[in-house]
């Protein structure tokens, strides 16, 4: 027993590591598993001790990475921020009173013209010891006035804010008129409403734009400094102009790296508060997060709860202070279980994960404490960039900014088509059984009338990941309601079922994702099973399924055969052959090979505007 008890494990380096790894890669070298993200961040297979620079021991000082509190949520719990959603001013104040008992603890609503003049009636009754957590957008001035009068003697806390500059990028105009009587607004606030958040950076436009976590960082820094800088001219000092700053972000799908950024938010809005002379009490970042709508979908809805949940989780490790959680099926117009749903994730994360009892659980990860670093130095740099162009309004002006910001989409864009990012439910896995359903529209307001005044520039359009998937099996459904039958691709299943099971599963969920459904065919044993299974074929689409072998064999014969029986018929090959062997394929007649790395997209918006250009060409259209 003795013996037993004194046995220890040898020591292993990483080295060691390295050594086993790369045998079971068979002679390739662990770099081989790095992987960047589209933040030009190397991400690694392993992080060690090395990996990490020092930190603060401690969430509350120092960079403030840690959290602006010493003892987080613990003293000062995350704000359950859930914007009501409503169709009339009395079904908002009625569901206002239902959310405050079940769970929510910020007073949140979309704003509106109707509701600004009607604030005392939705809001006047509910007790004033909840914060408010509203983005006014363009109506924050005349909300302020008749808030003003509801809460007068009252202490109103929490946010009532907008970001001009966020508005101008979306709406794709600047009014320095807007911008001058905000600022004021702002500054006749202070007194009116000393507790009060007035100022908002707002990232969520630059999000769905396609931006990355640097982008959304550097822009943040260089609005907030646009912002300090305009207001201490105004007359304002220093520490009234941070306490009346929030910060807002939406929270994406890669849940370390939106943690980590908002870590590195922290840390560079502390570095820049610094700069300016600010005690260390008031360079503590407020921030509000918002789960992502660039990427959720209309089709699957239910696995926006998972998307939802990941980014809600990753929010509150990240440090937030309110948060808002996106309903499953928001996009096509929420109900009362969703929104139930919705903020009962930030219940469950509080009393069931127990986040509001651990004082910064993602602190001391090595691969977290590397991904802020990087996020803050390269944000930082691109921060600089901004700054060295003019500031954030004229980087805006100059379209600089939008094109940085289209080149990362871009990017993005290109995995979801080729599949090299996946969208469970639309662009993988997609069911074509569910029915298709309709996106609620929304329209923008601008409450101010002085467009006279403005300068045109290009808008950050806003996006969706899966809005070119979706597109696709809006218009499947179209041709399916024009023929009595969605598009469709027939299958050539070569040999048994084991020799073309790999690809023909491939194939069905590829064409799925643009709506299109796969016909099987029998097993094909010769050409004339297959010229058999053509002919009673509708689609003019055509996959041959089998293995490289069966290719090689008699696959040749048979798309020869095929093309000569069926001129007018686009024929695909699952797989991708050898490169000296594509031109013969081609030759022969085979239209594109779908594989692995195909665009999935461009291959199947040819099948549906194929489909479409032969109905508009039919007598009955």
């Amino acid at each position: 027993m003795e013996n037993i008890r004194s046995q220890v494990f040898p020591n292993q380096s990483i080295n060691d590591w390295k050594e086993k790894a790369e045998q079971s890669l068979k002679g390739k070298k662990v770099e081989s598993l790095n992987s960047s993200t589209y933040e030009n961040i190397v991400l690694k297979p392993l992080y060690f001790e090395g990996d990490e620079h020092p930190v603060s021991e401690y969430p509350g000082g120092s960079d403030f990475r840690r959290g602006k509190d010493p003892l987080g949520y613990i003293t000062n719990e995350w704000w359950v921020a859930q914007k009501v959603l409503y169709h009339s001013p009395k079904e908002l104040k009625n569901k206002l009173h239902e959310a405050v008992g079940k769970g929510q603890t910020a007073i949140s609503f979309e704003i509106t013209e109707e509701i600004v003049e009607l604030i005392s009636e939705v809001a006047g009754t509910l007790p004033s010891h909840y914060p408010f957590a509203l983005n006014t957008e363009w109506l924050q001035v005349k909300l302020l006035e008749n808030l003003a009068n509801l809460y007068e003697g009252k202490t109103l806390t929490g946010y009532i804010a907008n970001d001009p500059i966020a508005l101008f990028a979306e709406g794709g105009f600047i009014s320095e008129q807007f911008l001058q009587d905000w600022l004021e607004g702002i500054t006749f606030s202070v007194n009116q409403f000393p507790n009060l958040r007035t100022i908002l950076i707002d990232t969520t436009t630059y999000h769905n734009g396609g931006g990355n976590a640097v982008q959304e960082l550097g822009i943040a820094a260089a609005t907030g400094v646009g912002y300090l800088e305009r207001l201490l001219e105004n007359g304002m000092e220093l520490p009234t102009i941070l306490a009346k700053m929030i910060f807002k972000f939406s929270i994406g799908s890669n849940f370390f790296m939106e943690l980590a950024k908002l870590r590195a938010a922290r840390i560079i809005w502390d570095r820049i508060t610094s700069l300016y002379g600010a005690k260390e009490h008031a360079r503590g970042m407020h921030i509000s997060a918002v789960t992502s709508s660039f990427t959720k979908t209309v089709f699957d809805p239910h696995v926006n709860l998972l998307r939802a949940g990941s980014e809600a989780f990753a929010a509150c490790l990240g440090g937030i202070q309110y948060l808002h959680v996106e309903p499953f099926n928001e996009l096509t117009g929420s109900n009362v279980f969703s929104e139930r749903i919705a903020r009962n994730i930030q219940l469950i994360l509080k009393e069931e994960a127990h986040l509001q009892k651990v004082i910064d659980p993602a602190g001391g990860s090595w691969y977290i404490e590397y991904l802020t670093n990087q996020l803050a130095e390269k944000a930082w740099a691109f921060f600089q960039r901004i700054e060295a162009n003019g500031g954030i309004l004229e980087v805006l002006k100059s379209n600089w900014l939008q094109q940085e910001i289209a080149a990362v989409y871009d990017q993005r864009i290109h995995d979801v088509q080729t599949r090299k990012q996946s969208i469970i439910g639309t662009n993988v896995y997609a069911k074509l059984d569910e029915p298709v359903p309709t996106i609620k529209q929304k329209s923008k307001q601008f409450g101010f009338s002085k467009r006279d005044s403005i300068i045109n520039i290009t808008a950050i359009v806003q996006h969706r990941l899966a809005e070119p998937f979706e597109e696709m099996r809006f218009r499947a459904e179209q041709i399916k309601q024009k023929t009595g039958a969605g598009p469709s691709v027939g299958m050539i299943c070569l040999g048994e079922f084991k020799q073309y099971k790999a690809r023909l599963d491939f194939m069905k969920g590829f064409v799925a994702a643009g709506g299109a459904e796969a016909i099987e065919s029998p097993p094909i044993f010769s050409v004339e099973d297959a010229v058999e299974f053509i002919s009673g074929l509708k689609t003019p689409f055509i996959s041959i399924c089998g293995t490289n072998e069966q290719y090689e064999e008699w696959g040749h014969a048979l798309i020869k055969r095929l093309k000569q029986e069926f001129p007018d018929r686009h024929f695909f090959l699952a797989g991708l052959p050898e490169k000296e062997k594509q031109s013969q394929w081609l030759a022969e007649g085979i239209k594109e090979f779908i594989h692995m790395k195909s665009n999935c997209y461009k291959t199947l918006s040819f099948i549906l505007t194929e489909m479409e250009g032969t109905l508009s060409a039919s007598p009955k259209a």
